[in-house]
């Protein structure tokens, strides 16, 4: 590699790049000081699975089997497998079925161990949970070429994957989500967090899975309340992506509401390729810029679940945040009302809430406390206030400044809102 120096007088700054290597130089004179630069670059390209099934842990169901030996077919892999609380509870042959199917393909998997773990986000508010994990996966020798599988909600998936991301810098990670909201959303997603300092998802790693398999079986056992919940990601992706897809939402409303199988999986594997197309296509997918579409509805939705301490879940703060951002965007003069309104009753045709009381509770100022979402919304993102909001059904904007005063009234007509219901009841 030749090597041009560009010499400056003093105070002056000259670069010169030289090479067409990964490694390329600068050479600059700033001042008196000469200082070279090597310029490290390379790239690394990210691909997994994401598979819609059902009866996953069936003998003859050979999808779990392929996945963990897609890449080395003549090996053995060992897997550390973590079992969501509440799903053992809604399926309690759930671990015999497991331990039957690696079983069944003993030449070339092992189960390890298993562990029930609980579920929601008490497995994310309390640090011991992780390194528990931890401890297991070193005291089992889970190495960077064995398995740490969840079977589990959103919550168990982000705490199980923080653990696999960080033991021996990167363990491999495949999840089994099992409610509306993991499948159809952070399941097949690249983060991994657990809530600290009082802060949701303060603590975490942007790390791809080795795999995600989706078994639709598991959203029959699943709560009513949750299963319901999970369908607001699946509104959000396309309020601000699809607006052909929020239509068919609204076409098929009574059919979500009570849980038709064909619609439910449709929603289900839409909603998954939005969040997955804006992943692999929006440009930034470990979100090292300021702008975050998939968060739309979720500064508030992450306060609201803080100020209830978690008694408001996290699809259903979605649910509000997205009520709360629309009517928000018509007052800003952005969303036509009408379109406002749509979104709101095809919430309520849910039975998803748009209003909870403590979206009027106050701090020691007499200030609305939700409003201090947006302050940790903008050091989450890094400094810069971004919010994504509505210029249309399918249409994200991104803005950078809220009024608060106008986001007052936003609140102020959900909770009128709210009392007209209630009246009318």
């Amino acid at each position: 590699m030749e090597n041009h120096i560009i010499a400056g007088m003093a105070g002056e700054s000259s670069i010169a790049t030289t090479g067409a290597g990964p490694e390329q130089e600068q050479m600059r004179n700033i001042g008196d000081h000469a200082t070279m630069v090597k310029w490290q670059r390379f790239s690394v390209p990210f691909a997994y699975p994401v598979a819609f099934t059902r009866n996953l842990f069936a003998l003859d169901n050979p999808l779990l089997f392929e996945m963990l030996a897609m890449r080395e077919r003549d090996k053995r892999h060992r897997c550390l497998v973590y079992l969501d609380e509440g799903v053992v509870t809604a399926q309690p042959d759930l671990p015999n079925r497991v331990r039957c199917y690696f079983d069944a393909h003993a030449r070339h998997i092992e189960l390890v161990d298993w562990v029930v773990v609980p579920g929601g986000e008490d497995i994310k508010l309390h640090p011991g949970h992780v390194m528990a994990m931890l401890k297991a996966i070193h005291r089992l020798g889970i190495d960077r070429h064995a398995y740490v599988i969840a079977i589990g909600g959103g919550a168990v998936l982000d705490a199980v994957g923080f653990a696999a991301a960080t033991a021996h810098r990167g363990v491999r990670h495949l999840r089994v989500p099992t409610t509306v909201l993991s499948q159809n959303d952070s399941g097949v997603g690249v983060k991994n967090a657990i809530n600290t300092h009082g802060v949701k998802n303060f603590t975490g790693t942007f790390a791809p899975p080795w795999a995600v398999l989706n078994d639709f079986d598991f959203l029959d056992t699943l709560p009513q309340r949750e299963r319901v919940a999970g369908i607001a990601e699946a509104i959000k992706v396309a309020l601000i992506r699809d607006g052909d897809f929020y239509r068919w939402l609204e076409a098929n409303v009574q059919a979500l509401a009570r849980f038709d199988r064909p619609a439910e999986e449709v929603m289900v594997r839409r909603s998954a390729e939005l969040h997955m197309h804006q992943i692999a296509y929006g440009g930034d997918p470990f979100e090292l810029g300021s702008a975050r579409p998939l968060d739309f509805g979720h500064w508030s939705a992450h306060k609201l679940e803080a100020l209830t301490h978690h008694e408001v879940h996290h699809g259903e703060a979605v649910a509000i945040g997205i009520a709360l951002d629309a009517r928000y965007s018509a007052l800003a003069g952005l969303l036509p009302e009408p379109e406002a309104q749509r979104i709101v009753e095809l919430l309520d045709s849910l039975g998803l809430a748009t209003f909870h009381p403590q979206l009027l509770a106050t701090g020691p100022s007499g200030e609305l406390a939700l409003l201090a979402g947006l302050q940790e919304f903008r050091e989450h993102l890094g400094g810069e206030l971004t919010v994504t909001l509505l210029s249309g059904i399918g249409q994200g904007i991104e803005v950078h400044d809220i009024d608060m005063a106008l986001m007052a009234q936003a609140i102020d007509w959900l909770s009128e809102r709210e009392a007209c219901h209630a009246l009318a009841q």
